[in-house]
């Protein structure tokens, strides 16, 4: 688990750094005060030099355009990564992180070619079984270079940055990746909750195995009715993108429910429980958690999250800004055996660098005591 993690250069962060991080930790601050910002960040930081989580997290942003020429590539607009969505040669960022008994950091870098690069990249390509020209751009003399270090073990990427000072995907997941080993398994629950495709595709891993039993107990925090969920085969359904794709079996009918039509708590409820048994061993990030749940769900919520990730070692990291999702988590810490690092609160204050941390202790104490930690 992180211990401590800070970040230079990111986004609305010159400089920040959480400290006295737990298995279950909940960032709480106003509107654009960077709580996404730092999820983001941790997650880039545990994907070591996998270039697609951050893809994926700039292609949600919609910080991408795409290419004026025939082929129509899709290109990633990495200045919004930096401090000030300004980039030069030099313009660095990093995260870095006390993980266990040792520091793991990331590094990304805007550097000048170094011819060595340029031949390496012509080679990655011509490897590919499609053609050079396919995947040829008009490339710019810049280099985006990534550097995940762990105690000694250490990886690298490095791709070409386009005339537009921006990264073609097409021709990053080409390029020569040196694995250090696999990273740590990580998934991202987004304020809107995960797709149809991706639910389905988790729900998969699950099927036949003690997490699938976890499940069917977290729809019953919302609807204790439920006896059973199942999804659809239906290809369209999938990938719709539509609330669908499942469907349920209520204990007082014989019709199959649609998911879709029991409401937006029972989405969200099913997308944290398939998003926290599949991070096993793994970190679980979750955008505005109290998304569609009403206060009284938030306790057995928290609950399931807090056990779940202590039995499966997952550390988590979400975010709000309800003052019911963090008093929820404050009772479970009172009520459940929870280390004294176990659960905090990390609050976010715009133009701060470091954020305030409450422990257990502090938690009880402020919930009891109607002070605001928000």
């Amino acid at each position: 688990m992180f211990k401590s993690i800070k970040i230079e250069n990111i986004r609305c962060f010159k400089s920040f750094e959480l400290q006295q991080l737990g298995r279950v930790n909940l960032l709480v601050g106003k509107n654009n005060s960077g709580k996404t910002s730092i999820l983001e960040a941790i997650q880039i930081l545990c994907s070591q030099n996998n270039l697609q989580p951050l893809a994926n997290i700039m292609i949600n942003r919609g910080e991408y355009f795409w290419s004026d020429d025939d082929k129509g590539k899709r290109e990633l607009d990495i200045r919004h990564l930096f401090y000030s969505h300004e980039i030069q040669p030099g313009s660095k960022l990093s995260i870095s992180a006390i993980h266990g008994n040792s520091q793991e950091n990331i590094i990304l870098l805007i550097e000048p070619r170094q011819h060595q690069n340029q031949d390496n990249f012509s080679e990655a390509l011509n490897q590919d079984s499609q053609s050079v020209d396919e995947y040829s751009i008009e490339i710019k003399d810049l280099d985006f270079r990534v550097t995940w270090t762990h105690g000694v073990q250490q990886a690298i990427v490095v791709a070409p940055l386009s005339i537009n000072d921006s990264l073609v995907l097409e021709n990053a997941s080409r390029l020569w990746i040196d694995h250090v080993n696999k990273p740590a398994t990580t998934q991202f629950v987004t304020s809107s909750s995960l797709t149809t495709e991706k639910m389905i595709e988790l729900f998969d891993q699950v099927v036949l195995t003690p997490e699938e039993e976890l499940l069917q107990k977290a729809l019953q925090i919302i609807e204790p009715k439920i006896e059973r969920i199942a999804p659809l085969i239906s290809k369209k359904m999938r990938y719709s993108e539509s609330r669908g794709g499942f469907v349920v079996r209520l204990s007082d009918s014989n019709q199959r429910v649609p998911i879709g039509s029991m409401g937006d708590g029972i989405w969200r409820i099913l997308g944290i429980a398939l998003a926290i048994v599949s991070a096993k061993d793994g970190f679980l990030f979750i955008d505005e958690i109290d998304t569609g749940l009403h206060f009284t769900a938030m306790s057995d919520m928290w609950k399931l999250v807090w056990k779940t990730a202590k039995k499966l070692n997952v550390q988590v990291f979400a975010t709000t800004h309800n003052s019911d999702c963090w008093t929820s988590l404050a009772s479970i810490a009172n009520e459940e055996e929870v280390d004294a690092d176990g659960i905090t609160i990390q609050r976010i204050e715009k133009g701060k660098q470091t954020s305030v941390a409450f422990t257990k202790q502090e938690l009880v104490i402020a919930a009891e005591r109607g002070i605001e930690v928000r």
